[in-house]
Parts: structure tokens; C-alpha cells; sequence
């Protein structure tokens, strides 16, 4: 397979309408976010979301999370709260990802789990190529599992050059990891990153499990 490598802040529209037309057809891309670099497809596309499984060795017990471009391309996807749209609304874009119970439309994304974790990413090369690609994307971080999260574009290219269809670059970027809010229940912090608990209390007026 022959990667293409593109640096994600420099899109030009032909190669985004590529970009459209080959995650459509199941492509895998490994992009700069606003934390790590990721794996992602679209979605929807069933045999895609099986690529990133085997290129990561991730567990199937392992959800991925779906990136989209703002709070209203998320709100179809989930049953929404007025606690968590506040934290949608205080946070993102930025580094938060919220657990919610699927709608409709989202049910067949959650794959056997009982929520969807969404998140809309603070990086504009990325939300840019979101805008564009008019649909969610499941992402997870870009690294063989157990092995350490991908920050360095070197590295990136070196571990998946020739396996996934795209590379969209940024450089060297930041560790820190989103943190994730369950929402299906009770609110509860599962993982402390770039946003801190106390911040996330203060916005919900309530104490995190």
C-alpha cells in the first residue's frame, strides 16, 4: 500500500475532496489532533473501523471514540442533558470527551457498548478536514496498543507508512491526553488529561465520581 502523506494544516481542496471520496470507501487515516496523533474512518463504514482494530492490535473490547466538527453534527448522535451540553458548550472544541447514551442514529456507532464517547478536537487543520468530510469519524490514538501514544510526525511515519491509506502530519505535539466524562449515568470523571476534575465540577455544579 502507498501512503500518502500530507501536512494536515496545508490541505488543498483537491486533496480534501480525495480525502472525502477515500474514507467513503473505507480508508484509514492517521492525523494530527489537538493530543496525539490518531487512526480514524469513517464511522460508519464497518470494514474501515475493522482495519484500525487489527493495525493497533486493540482489543475488541476497546471502544473508539468519534471525532466530530461541533456540538450540532454531535447532537444527533446522542440523548443530550442539559449537564452535558454545558460541558460541550464550556469545552469544545478542546480536549473533552463525553460519554452519552447513544440516539438512534448513534446506536449502531456505540458497537456493543453502552455509550458513545464524542469529542470535537482544538486543532483547525483537523476540524477543518471534518467540515469537510460532512460525517463522524471513529478515532483512536495512533500507536500499536500498549505501546506509547504517537507525538513525534518521525515516529508516526515510521510505524505506519505503507498500512494506513493517509498521513496527515503536524509536527511534534502535545502528550496530554483528553479527559473523559461518563454522562450515562451518574457523571463520572474515567480519566483526569487536559482538563482537571475540579474545572469539571465547577462547570456541572456537581462532584465527580
Amino acid at each position: 500500500m502507498k501512503t500518502q502523506i500530507f501536512p494536515i494544516n496545508h490541505l488543498t481542496e483537491s486533496q480534501l475532496q480525495q480525502l472525502s471520496e477515500a474514507t467513503k470507501a473505507g480508508a484509514v487515516v492517521a492525523w494530527a489532533t489537538d493530543t496525539v496523533y490518531g487512526l480514524a474512518a469513517d464511522a460508519f463504514n464497518e470494514e474501515a473501523i475493522s482495519r484500525i482494530y487489527k493495525l493497533k492490535g486493540r482489543p475488541a473490547s476497546m471502544p473508539l471514540q468519534i471525532l466530530v466538527d461541533s456540538v450540532q453534527s454531535a447532537r444527533p448522535l446522542a440523548q443530550w442533558n442539559d449537564a452535558a451540553l454545558r460541558l460541550a458548550e464550556a469545552y469544545w472544541p478542546g480536549a473533552l470527551t463525553l460519554i452519552l447514551p447513544p440516539s438512534a442514529k448513534g446506536k449502531n456507532l456505540c458497537r456493543g457498548f453502552k455509550g458513545l464517547g464524542l469529542r470535537v478536537p482544538n486543532h483547525a487543520g483537523l476540524l477543518r478536514v471534518l467540515t469537510y468530510l460532512k460525517k463522524p469519524m471513529a478515532c483512536t490514538s495512533a500507536n500499536i496498543h500498549g505501546e506509547p501514544v504517537i507525538t513525534d510526525e518521525t515516529i508516526l511515519t515510521k510505524t505506519f507508512d505503507n498500512k494506513v491509506d493517509y498521513i496527515l502530519t503536524d509536527g511534534n505535539l502535545s502528550a496530554v491526553a483528553s479527559s473523559v466524562v461518563d454522562m450515562v449515568a451518574e457523571p463520572a470523571l474515567l480519566r483526569e488529561g487536559a482538563i482537571f476534575k475540579k474545572e469539571l465540577e465547577q462547570t456541572l455544579h456537581v462532584l465527580l465520581k
